[in-house]
């Protein structure tokens, strides 16, 4: 089974511009990401701005990041949506580009119950043979799945994780100790990495590790050694800036923060917007306080 990894970035998609997906410049962030820190990367996720990405632009996405990359670093695909069987299509489309896994988020819009969430993955784990990380974002779908589906799902063997950013610990703890055995849990939030991981969450798909990659492998790298005090302190260090970045709605912030530091990703596709004043001097201040392990292009 694929090793994705403790620190997966969800990364954003670059425009130029006119708007238009900027794939040189995403080969550049992928590679920046693997050297500043990142196991692995989701691409075209929510950070990627998936719902204004066409299925052409996702597909050349996926290619352009595995050549880039090569064999470096993992590659989840953010295939899957509100319908079964678009979601099925679009994976073994992006399995034939390349892909180690594809990113399962809960259906968002149409409100399945839980034996219909259930229903939904079962079916793409069917169908897809690749490894599929589950992501629970009731906050983004309006639909939380419930730590039983969880378990259940997670004794279907291609099913071998889940993005949890579902906010409650205790669900958290119930889901690493009830799911089957290997089954990982990464945190979905940034803030909630070192808590998550104290009931035996695995990692973080993350963010800031755009901006802060190794300084999040450090932190995670203390707690494993069990020098919580270090990686508490840590994370109190970069609570300011993982915060900044939901300043207001991902990836605006991050997006704003990435043209900052010098690594020109573009803006955000209607229906998001840039950032008002009063969010920019948010994300400026984190930015003026933190180190920033990106490396910039010479010719950003």
């Amino acid at each position: 089974m694929t090793d994705f990894g403790r620190v997966l970035t969800a990364m954003v998609t670059p425009f130029d511009a006119k708007g238009e997906v900027d794939y040189r410049r995403a080969r550049e962030l992928a590679e920046a990401l693997i050297a500043s820190g990142s196991d692995g990367l989701v691409v075209t996720g929510t950070t990627g701005e998936s719902p204004t990405l066409t299925n052409e632009e996702k597909l050349r996405l996926y290619r352009e990041v595995r050549a880039a990359i090569g064999t470096r670093a993992t590659i989840v695909a953010g295939t899957c949506n509100y319908n079964t069987r678009e979601s099925i299509e679009l994976s073994l489309e992006a399995k034939e580009c390349g892909v180690d896994g594809i990113l399962g988020t809960v259906p968002y819009y149409n409100k399945p119950p839980q034996h219909a969430l259930y229903a939904h993955f079962e079916a793409i784990a069917q169908a897809v043979p690749l490894p599929i990380i589950l992501y629970n974002v009731p906050s983004r779908t309006a639909t939380n799945m419930s730590a039983d589906t969880t378990i259940k799902l997670s004794r279907i063997s291609n099913i071998i994780g889940i993005k949890d950013a579902g906010g409650d610990l205790q669900v958290t703890a119930q889901i690493v100790e009830e799911s089957a055995p290997g089954f990982k849990v990464w945190s979905g939030d940034d803030v909630q990495t070192i808590p998550l991981m104290s009931v035996g969450g695995y990692g973080i798909v993350s963010v800031a590790s755009h901006l802060v990659g190794k300084q999040i492998q450090e932190m995670i790298g203390h707690f494993l050694a069990g020098r919580n005090g270090e990686a508490a302190a840590l994370h109190r260090r970069l609570r300011p800036f993982f915060n900044a970045m939901f300043v207001t709605t991902n990836p605006i912030p991050l997006k704003y923060a990435l043209r900052k530091v010098g690594f020109d990703v573009g803006g955000v596709r209607l229906p998001l917007v840039e950032p008002e004043a009063g969010q920019a001097a948010v994300v400026d201040a984190a930015l003026a306080s933190t180190p920033i392990d990106l490396p910039i292009p010479t010719h950003a």
